[in-house]
Protein backbone atom coordinates (compact mmCIF):
# COMPACT_ATOMS: atom_id res chain seq x y z
CA UNK A 1 0.00 0.00 0.00
CA UNK A 2 1.31 3.44 -0.95
CA UNK A 3 0.57 6.44 1.29
CA UNK A 4 0.75 9.75 -0.56
CA UNK A 5 3.09 12.28 1.05
CA UNK A 6 2.04 15.89 1.15
CA UNK A 7 5.58 17.08 0.51
CA UNK A 8 5.66 15.42 -2.92
CA UNK A 9 4.80 18.55 -4.91
CA UNK A 10 7.45 20.59 -3.11
CA UNK A 11 10.06 17.93 -3.92
CA UNK A 12 9.14 17.91 -7.62
CA UNK A 13 9.21 21.70 -7.78
CA UNK A 14 12.58 21.83 -6.04
CA UNK A 15 14.05 19.39 -8.57
CA UNK A 16 12.88 21.69 -11.38
CA UNK A 17 14.67 24.73 -9.94
CA UNK A 18 17.85 23.41 -8.27
CA UNK A 19 20.68 21.17 -9.52
CA UNK A 20 20.48 19.18 -6.26
CA UNK A 21 17.75 18.41 -3.75
CA UNK A 22 18.53 17.37 -0.18
CA UNK A 23 15.92 15.42 1.80
CA UNK A 24 16.62 14.92 5.50
CA UNK A 25 14.63 12.90 8.03
CA UNK A 26 14.85 10.13 10.59
CA UNK A 27 15.31 6.55 9.50
CA UNK A 28 12.13 4.78 8.37
CA UNK A 29 10.22 7.96 7.53
CA UNK A 30 10.06 6.83 3.90
CA UNK A 31 12.72 8.99 2.21
CA UNK A 32 14.02 6.32 -0.17
CA UNK A 33 10.60 4.96 -1.13
CA UNK A 34 9.24 8.44 -1.80
CA UNK A 35 12.17 9.49 -3.99
CA UNK A 36 12.11 6.28 -6.02
CA UNK A 37 8.43 6.87 -6.71
CA UNK A 38 8.80 10.55 -7.60
CA UNK A 39 11.97 10.16 -9.68
CA UNK A 40 11.71 6.78 -11.44
CA UNK A 41 14.34 7.71 -14.04
CA UNK A 42 17.04 8.39 -11.46
CA UNK A 43 19.61 5.74 -10.69
CA UNK A 44 19.62 4.85 -6.95
CA UNK A 45 22.76 4.20 -4.90
CA UNK A 46 22.63 3.59 -1.15
CA UNK A 47 25.63 4.40 1.02
CA UNK A 48 24.11 2.26 3.77
CA UNK A 49 26.18 -0.43 2.07
CA UNK A 50 29.63 -0.19 3.63
CA UNK A 51 31.65 -1.00 0.51
CA UNK A 52 29.68 1.52 -1.56
CA UNK A 53 30.17 4.20 1.09
CA UNK A 54 33.88 3.41 1.22
CA UNK A 55 34.21 3.81 -2.54
CA UNK A 56 32.27 7.11 -2.49
CA UNK A 57 34.47 8.44 0.32
CA UNK A 58 37.87 7.22 -0.89
CA UNK A 59 37.38 7.38 -4.67
CA UNK A 60 34.65 9.99 -5.24
CA UNK A 61 35.66 10.72 -8.83
CA UNK A 62 35.39 7.09 -9.92
CA UNK A 63 32.18 6.70 -7.88
CA UNK A 64 30.51 9.57 -9.76
CA UNK A 65 31.88 8.33 -13.08
CA UNK A 66 30.26 4.94 -12.47
CA UNK A 67 27.06 6.58 -11.23
CA UNK A 68 26.31 9.58 -13.48
CA UNK A 69 23.27 11.81 -12.95
CA UNK A 70 20.37 11.77 -12.71
CA UNK A 71 21.20 10.07 -9.42
CA UNK A 72 19.65 9.47 -6.01
CA UNK A 73 22.29 8.98 -3.29
CA UNK A 74 20.77 7.52 -0.14
CA UNK A 75 22.32 8.20 3.32
CA UNK A 76 25.01 10.39 1.79
CA UNK A 77 26.34 11.42 5.22
CA UNK A 78 28.43 8.23 5.23
CA UNK A 79 30.73 9.74 2.58
CA UNK A 80 31.45 13.37 3.57
CA UNK A 81 34.39 13.45 1.14
CA UNK A 82 31.93 13.13 -1.74
CA UNK A 83 30.37 16.58 -1.33
CA UNK A 84 33.23 18.60 -2.86
CA UNK A 85 33.13 16.37 -5.94
CA UNK A 86 29.36 16.70 -6.17
CA UNK A 87 29.86 20.45 -6.29
CA UNK A 88 32.31 20.10 -9.19
CA UNK A 89 29.99 17.70 -11.02
CA UNK A 90 27.09 20.14 -10.65
CA UNK A 91 29.16 23.11 -11.79
CA UNK A 92 30.16 21.32 -14.98
CA UNK A 93 26.51 21.52 -16.03
CA UNK A 94 25.05 24.12 -13.69
CA UNK A 95 21.97 24.84 -15.81
CA UNK A 96 20.66 21.26 -15.52
CA UNK A 97 18.34 20.93 -12.54
CA UNK A 98 17.46 17.79 -10.62
CA UNK A 99 20.84 16.15 -11.28
CA UNK A 100 21.33 14.82 -7.77
CA UNK A 101 18.79 13.91 -5.07
CA UNK A 102 20.48 13.31 -1.71
CA UNK A 103 19.07 11.86 1.51
CA UNK A 104 20.46 11.85 5.02
CA UNK A 105 19.31 10.81 8.49
CA UNK A 106 21.96 12.64 10.51
CA UNK A 107 21.07 16.28 10.20
CA UNK A 108 23.78 18.44 11.74
CA UNK A 109 27.03 17.04 10.31
CA UNK A 110 25.25 16.35 7.05
CA UNK A 111 23.90 19.89 6.78
CA UNK A 112 27.34 21.37 7.46
CA UNK A 113 28.69 19.55 4.41
CA UNK A 114 25.72 20.75 2.35
CA UNK A 115 26.23 24.33 3.50
CA UNK A 116 29.96 24.25 2.81
CA UNK A 117 29.88 22.56 -0.59
CA UNK A 118 26.40 22.94 -2.10
CA UNK A 119 25.39 26.45 -1.03
CA UNK A 120 23.14 27.95 -3.70
CA UNK A 121 23.04 24.64 -5.55
CA UNK A 122 20.69 22.59 -3.38
CA UNK A 123 17.14 22.89 -2.08
CA UNK A 124 16.78 21.46 1.42
CA UNK A 125 13.59 19.79 2.64
CA UNK A 126 12.71 17.58 5.58
CA UNK A 127 10.53 14.48 5.59
CA UNK A 128 8.89 13.87 8.97
CA UNK A 129 6.67 10.96 9.88
CA UNK A 130 3.13 10.73 8.58
CA UNK A 131 0.61 13.37 9.54
CA UNK A 132 -2.82 12.30 10.75
CA UNK A 133 -4.35 13.35 7.43
CA UNK A 134 -1.80 11.35 5.43
CA UNK A 135 -2.63 8.29 7.54
CA UNK A 136 -6.38 8.72 7.14
CA UNK A 137 -6.09 9.20 3.37
CA UNK A 138 -3.67 6.29 3.07
CA UNK A 139 -5.60 3.63 5.00
CA UNK A 140 -9.05 4.81 3.96
CA UNK A 141 -10.46 5.17 7.46
CA UNK A 142 -10.19 7.36 10.54
CA UNK A 143 -8.36 5.43 13.26
CA UNK A 144 -9.24 5.69 16.92
CA UNK A 145 -7.12 8.42 18.53
CA UNK A 146 -5.51 5.96 20.95
CA UNK A 147 -4.47 3.83 17.97
CA UNK A 148 -3.18 6.88 16.13
CA UNK A 149 -1.04 7.95 19.08
CA UNK A 150 0.26 4.49 19.98
CA UNK A 151 1.20 3.50 16.43
CA UNK A 152 2.85 6.83 15.64
CA UNK A 153 3.81 8.17 12.24
CA UNK A 154 6.26 5.70 10.73
CA UNK A 155 4.88 4.59 7.33
CA UNK A 156 5.66 0.92 8.02
CA UNK A 157 3.26 0.96 10.98
CA UNK A 158 0.34 1.83 8.69
CA UNK A 159 1.37 -0.01 5.52
CA UNK A 160 1.08 -3.21 7.56
CA UNK A 161 -1.21 -2.69 10.54
CA UNK A 162 -0.50 -6.19 11.81
CA UNK A 163 3.02 -5.21 12.88
CA UNK A 164 3.19 -5.52 16.69
CA UNK A 165 3.73 -2.00 18.01
CA UNK A 166 6.14 -2.91 20.81
CA UNK A 167 8.23 -5.17 18.56
CA UNK A 168 8.57 -2.48 15.91
CA UNK A 169 9.77 0.22 18.29
CA UNK A 170 12.10 -2.09 20.20
CA UNK A 171 13.71 -3.12 16.92
CA UNK A 172 13.89 0.50 15.77
CA UNK A 173 15.61 1.65 18.96
CA UNK A 174 18.09 -1.23 18.89
CA UNK A 175 18.96 -0.64 15.24
CA UNK A 176 19.15 3.11 15.67
CA UNK A 177 21.44 2.83 18.70
CA UNK A 178 23.76 0.42 16.96
CA UNK A 179 23.94 2.07 13.54
CA UNK A 180 23.51 5.80 13.82
CA UNK A 181 24.78 6.66 17.26
CA UNK A 182 28.07 4.85 16.90
CA UNK A 183 28.52 7.01 13.80
CA UNK A 184 27.64 10.25 15.59
CA UNK A 185 29.51 9.92 18.85
CA UNK A 186 31.41 7.52 21.05
CA UNK A 187 28.76 6.00 23.30
CA UNK A 188 30.64 3.92 25.82
CA UNK A 189 27.51 2.43 27.37
CA UNK A 190 24.53 1.91 25.09
CA UNK A 191 22.40 0.93 28.09
CA UNK A 192 23.05 4.32 29.69
CA UNK A 193 22.22 6.03 26.40
CA UNK A 194 18.89 4.23 26.12
CA UNK A 195 18.10 5.19 29.72
CA UNK A 196 18.95 8.78 28.82
CA UNK A 197 16.63 8.64 25.83
CA UNK A 198 13.84 7.34 28.07
CA UNK A 199 14.54 10.11 30.59
CA UNK A 200 14.15 12.72 27.87
CA UNK A 201 10.91 11.03 26.78
CA UNK A 202 9.42 11.42 30.27
CA UNK A 203 10.05 15.16 29.91
CA UNK A 204 8.30 15.56 26.54
CA UNK A 205 6.44 18.85 26.44
CA UNK A 206 8.44 20.24 29.36
CA UNK A 207 11.19 22.83 29.60
CA UNK A 208 14.58 21.31 28.87
CA UNK A 209 16.81 20.67 31.89
CA UNK A 210 19.85 18.62 30.89
CA UNK A 211 21.23 18.62 34.43
CA UNK A 212 18.11 16.91 35.80
CA UNK A 213 18.36 14.23 33.12
CA UNK A 214 22.07 13.73 33.85
CA UNK A 215 21.37 13.31 37.55
CA UNK A 216 18.57 10.79 36.98
CA UNK A 217 20.63 8.70 34.55
CA UNK A 218 23.91 9.01 36.46
CA UNK A 219 25.97 10.74 33.77
CA UNK A 220 27.63 14.15 33.57
CA UNK A 221 25.68 17.19 32.29
CA UNK A 222 28.25 17.46 29.49
CA UNK A 223 27.54 13.89 28.38
CA UNK A 224 23.80 14.53 28.62
CA UNK A 225 24.23 17.55 26.35
CA UNK A 226 26.30 15.61 23.81
CA UNK A 227 23.73 12.84 23.69
CA UNK A 228 20.88 15.31 23.31
CA UNK A 229 22.68 16.83 20.33
CA UNK A 230 22.98 13.36 18.80
CA UNK A 231 19.24 12.81 19.24
CA UNK A 232 18.56 16.11 17.50
CA UNK A 233 21.05 15.34 14.74
CA UNK A 234 19.37 12.02 13.99
CA UNK A 235 15.91 13.63 13.94
CA UNK A 236 14.60 11.89 17.05
CA UNK A 237 14.05 14.99 19.20
CA UNK A 238 13.09 18.61 18.50
CA UNK A 239 13.65 21.59 20.79
CA UNK A 240 10.93 24.23 20.48
CA UNK A 241 12.21 27.72 21.23
CA UNK A 242 10.24 30.24 23.31
CA UNK A 243 8.55 33.19 21.64
CA UNK A 244 10.99 36.02 22.12
CA UNK A 245 9.04 39.09 21.03
CA UNK A 246 9.80 42.44 22.60
CA UNK A 247 8.85 41.59 26.17
CA UNK A 248 12.27 41.75 27.82
CA UNK A 249 13.11 39.50 30.73
CA UNK A 250 9.58 38.32 31.40
CA UNK A 251 9.94 35.26 29.16
CA UNK A 252 11.64 31.96 29.85
CA UNK A 253 14.81 31.33 27.86
CA UNK A 254 14.74 27.51 27.95
CA UNK A 255 13.32 25.50 25.02
CA UNK A 256 10.69 22.78 25.33
CA UNK A 257 11.53 19.23 24.33
CA UNK A 258 9.43 17.03 22.03
CA UNK A 259 9.97 13.58 20.51
CA UNK A 260 9.54 13.53 16.76
CA UNK A 261 7.34 10.44 16.79
CA UNK A 262 4.44 10.11 19.20
CA UNK A 263 4.44 6.30 18.90
CA UNK A 264 8.06 6.28 20.01
CA UNK A 265 7.07 8.45 22.96
CA UNK A 266 4.33 6.01 23.96
CA UNK A 267 6.83 3.15 23.69
CA UNK A 268 9.33 4.84 25.99
CA UNK A 269 6.58 5.74 28.47
CA UNK A 270 5.33 2.14 28.50
CA UNK A 271 1.89 3.16 27.24
CA UNK A 272 -0.04 0.63 25.18
CA UNK A 273 -2.98 1.56 22.99
CA UNK A 274 -5.39 0.06 25.54
CA UNK A 275 -3.88 1.94 28.51
CA UNK A 276 -3.23 5.27 26.85
CA UNK A 277 -6.54 7.10 27.29
CA UNK A 278 -6.64 6.36 31.05
CA UNK A 279 -3.03 7.31 31.73
CA UNK A 280 -2.07 10.47 33.63
CA UNK A 281 0.51 11.00 30.87
CA UNK A 282 -2.00 11.22 28.03
CA UNK A 283 -1.99 15.03 28.15
CA UNK A 284 1.76 15.13 27.49
CA UNK A 285 1.39 12.59 24.67
CA UNK A 286 -1.41 14.67 23.12
CA UNK A 287 0.68 17.86 23.30
CA UNK A 288 3.55 16.00 21.59
CA UNK A 289 1.14 14.85 18.86
CA UNK A 290 -0.16 18.40 18.33
CA UNK A 291 3.41 19.70 18.08
CA UNK A 292 4.19 17.21 15.33
CA UNK A 293 0.97 18.01 13.43
CA UNK A 294 1.69 21.74 13.53
CA UNK A 295 5.34 21.22 12.56
CA UNK A 296 4.52 18.93 9.64
CA UNK A 297 1.88 21.16 8.09
CA UNK A 298 3.90 24.34 8.57
CA UNK A 299 6.93 22.73 6.93
CA UNK A 300 4.93 21.36 4.01
CA UNK A 301 2.74 24.39 3.30
CA UNK A 302 4.14 27.48 5.03
CA UNK A 303 7.86 27.05 5.74
CA UNK A 304 8.14 30.82 6.05
CA UNK A 305 6.07 30.79 9.26
CA UNK A 306 7.50 30.19 12.73
CA UNK A 307 6.39 27.93 15.59
CA UNK A 308 7.08 28.91 19.21
CA UNK A 309 5.71 28.55 22.74
CA UNK A 310 5.12 31.20 25.41
CA UNK A 311 5.92 31.17 29.11
CA UNK A 312 6.67 34.09 31.41
CA UNK A 313 7.76 34.55 35.01
CA UNK A 314 4.15 34.64 36.18
CA UNK A 315 3.80 31.08 34.79
CA UNK A 316 1.40 32.21 32.09
CA UNK A 317 1.95 29.68 29.34
CA UNK A 318 0.67 28.95 25.84
CA UNK A 319 1.59 25.57 24.34
CA UNK A 320 2.20 26.89 20.82
CA UNK A 321 2.32 30.17 18.93
CA UNK A 322 2.24 30.22 15.13
CA UNK A 323 3.58 33.47 13.75
CA UNK A 324 2.06 34.26 10.38
CA UNK A 325 2.21 37.15 7.95
CA UNK A 326 1.67 40.75 9.05
CA UNK A 327 2.40 39.79 12.68
CA UNK A 328 -0.70 37.63 12.91
CA UNK A 329 -0.32 35.27 15.87
CA UNK A 330 -2.24 32.06 16.53
CA UNK A 331 -2.16 31.09 20.20
CA UNK A 332 -2.80 27.36 20.57
CA UNK A 333 -3.27 25.05 23.55
CA UNK A 334 -3.46 21.24 23.31
CA UNK A 335 -6.37 19.82 25.36
CA UNK A 336 -7.12 16.11 25.79
CA UNK A 337 -10.85 16.71 26.03
CA UNK A 338 -13.76 16.21 23.67
CA UNK A 339 -15.38 19.51 24.61
CA UNK A 340 -12.99 21.90 26.38
CA UNK A 341 -14.66 24.39 28.72
CA UNK A 342 -14.92 28.03 27.73
CA UNK A 343 -12.64 28.81 30.69
CA UNK A 344 -9.84 27.09 28.78
CA UNK A 345 -9.66 30.22 26.62
CA UNK A 346 -9.00 32.49 29.62
CA UNK A 347 -5.26 31.83 29.70
CA UNK A 348 -4.98 32.36 25.95
CA UNK A 349 -6.94 35.60 26.25
CA UNK A 350 -4.62 36.86 28.99
CA UNK A 351 -1.47 36.16 26.97
CA UNK A 352 -3.06 37.56 23.81
CA UNK A 353 -3.62 40.86 25.61
CA UNK A 354 0.06 40.96 26.58
CA UNK A 355 1.20 40.23 23.05
CA UNK A 356 -1.21 42.69 21.43
CA UNK A 357 0.20 45.43 23.63
CA UNK A 358 3.52 44.89 21.89
CA UNK A 359 4.25 47.13 18.97
CA UNK A 360 3.64 45.37 15.67
CA UNK A 361 1.29 42.59 16.86
CA UNK A 362 -1.89 43.44 15.00
CA UNK A 363 -4.10 40.39 15.35
CA UNK A 364 -4.34 37.27 17.51
CA UNK A 365 -6.44 34.14 17.06
CA UNK A 366 -7.07 31.68 19.92
CA UNK A 367 -7.37 27.93 19.39
CA UNK A 368 -7.81 24.78 21.47
CA UNK A 369 -6.77 21.57 19.70
CA UNK A 370 -8.84 18.82 21.25
CA UNK A 371 -10.61 15.49 20.60
CA UNK A 372 -13.54 17.30 19.05
CA UNK A 373 -14.67 17.11 15.42
CA UNK A 374 -13.76 19.55 12.67
CA UNK A 375 -13.31 23.23 13.50
CA UNK A 376 -15.88 24.94 15.72
CA UNK A 377 -16.04 28.70 16.27
CA UNK A 378 -16.89 29.53 19.90
CA UNK A 379 -16.90 33.28 19.33
CA UNK A 380 -15.03 35.63 17.05
CA UNK A 381 -11.32 34.79 17.13
CA UNK A 382 -11.81 31.67 19.32
CA UNK A 383 -11.94 28.17 17.85
CA UNK A 384 -11.93 24.54 18.98
CA UNK A 385 -10.06 22.40 16.45
CA UNK A 386 -9.98 18.63 16.12
CA UNK A 387 -6.53 17.08 16.39
CA UNK A 388 -7.38 15.37 13.11
CA UNK A 389 -8.13 18.70 11.41
CA UNK A 390 -4.91 20.59 12.14
CA UNK A 391 -4.01 20.52 8.46
CA UNK A 392 -7.17 22.52 7.66
CA UNK A 393 -5.72 25.46 9.58
CA UNK A 394 -3.20 25.86 6.78
CA UNK A 395 -5.58 25.47 3.81
CA UNK A 396 -5.20 29.12 2.89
Amino acid sequence: MWIHREISDRLRQASEHFPAVVLVGARQTGKSSLLKRLFPNHRVVSLDLRLTAQQAEESPESFLKENPPPLIIDEVQYAPGLFRHLKMAIDRNRSENGQFILTGSQKFAFMKEVSDSLAGRAAILELPGLSAQEIINGIGRTPDLSELLARGGFPAMWADEKIPIQDFYQSYVSTYLERDLRQLLDVGNLRDFERCLRAYATRAGQLLNKSDVARDVGISPTTSGHWLSALQASNQITLLEPFFGNVGKRLTKSPKLFLNDVGMLCFFLGLTQAALSQSALVGAVWENFVHRELSIHLHNRHPERSLWFYRDQQNREVDFIVQGPFDHLRLIDAKWAEIPSSAAFDKLTSVAAILKSMKGIRHTELMLIARSRGIQTVREGQHIVSGLAVGELFDE
